[in-house]
């Protein structure tokens, strides 16, 4: 019972983080399971399986909010379940392990992209949006859906900084409909697992744990994508890819336990101070929103 207790809170924690900046559910989730000895394949194909329910929650909750891009949602969800399956079939047979050392230091670089992007170009809400077309949403599915089942979790973390990256897209819409069309990647990754691995392999028990507490988390989750302003979300986002990637390539490495954490508090000095200073922004200029709005209206009476 204690062990359940312990997994719904990481379930709950790790649907926290996804549903609010639209990755690290399978990633968290999956890091116990490995923790705990369960063997690569069994722990991904738990979490998808979990996944299946805290996903369908998900979406509904982002969807209700306002946070779901319908266009944006049909072109993912089908190349995604594509290349979930094909990922699971493969990860029945190989540990995928070092596939995210690859994934890791291109998400790295897309994250440091993000925040220059936010930081030093125009306000994203005065850009033009340019809606992509199949011939990034395609690769963009199969690469994500596949990376996800293979490596236990990859599908926000790939898409999600894919697409902000691309010039106009609204955070919060991007976030919302990568979580809503993760549903069709855990459910085609799941069924790939049944096949392959057959559903005794699955710890319902465990995976039951990590649901309950992703179904409870999901509509918190997608409140804070409501509330959150486009700017300070960017900010957290990329923030939480460049330090969680970062930390998956040192551990490919030799470096002392002592240098790695020096690094991290060195980004942590950088990033906390950002991101308040992000708050403040945001708030001046929604003052001066408020001001303009207010003197207009008195001008017309």
């Amino acid at each position: 019972m204690e062990r359940f207790i312990i997994f719904a809170l990481v379930g709950l924690a790790a649907q926290l983080v996804d549903g609010s900046l639209g990755m690290g559910y399978g990633l968290t989730s999956t890091t116990l399971l490995l923790t705990a000895g369960i063997a690569p394949a069994v722990a991904s194909a738990s979490v998808h399986m979990a996944e299946v329910v805290t996903t369908a929650a998900s979406g509904i909750s982002h969807r209700q909010f306002g946070n779901v891009d319908k266009a944006m949602l049909r072109k993912l969800i089908v190349p995604g379940a594509i290349g979930a399956f094909a990922g699971a079939t493969f990860l029945s047979s190989l540990t995928g392990e070092y596939v995210r050392l690859y994934v890791s230091g291109f998400l790295l670089c897309l994250g440091l992209f993000i925040l220059g992007r936010f930081l030093l170009l125009k306000d994203a809400r005065s850009q033009a949006p340019k809606a992509p077309t199949n011939r990034f949403f395609i690769p963009l599915g199969l690469i994500g859906g596949f990376f996800d089942a293979s490596g236990g979790g990859g599908w926000g973390p790939i898409a999600t900084p894919a697409l902000l990256s691309q010039k106009g897209m609204e955070p919060r819409k991007v976030i919302g409909t990568v979580a809503a069309s993760e549903f069709a990647i855990a459910v085609s990754a799941t069924i790939g697992f049944m096949i392959s691995l057959g559903p005794d392999k699955i710890n319902w028990l465990w995976a039951g744990a990590i649901m309950l507490g992703g179904i409870i988390a999901a509509p918190f989750a997608a409140w804070i994508v409501k509330s959150l302003p486009t700017r300070v979300l960017a900010v957290i986002v990329s923030g939480m890819l460049i330090m969680t990637n970062l930390n998956a390539i040192l551990a490919y490495t030799a470096i002392s336990g002592s240098a790695k954490s020096a690094i991290f508090i060195a980004l942590l000095v950088i990033w906390i101070p950002l991101t308040i200073f992000m708050i403040q922004k945001e708030r001046n200029i929604s003052k001066r929103e408020k001001q303009t709005l207010l003197a207009a209206e008195e001008t017309s009476y």
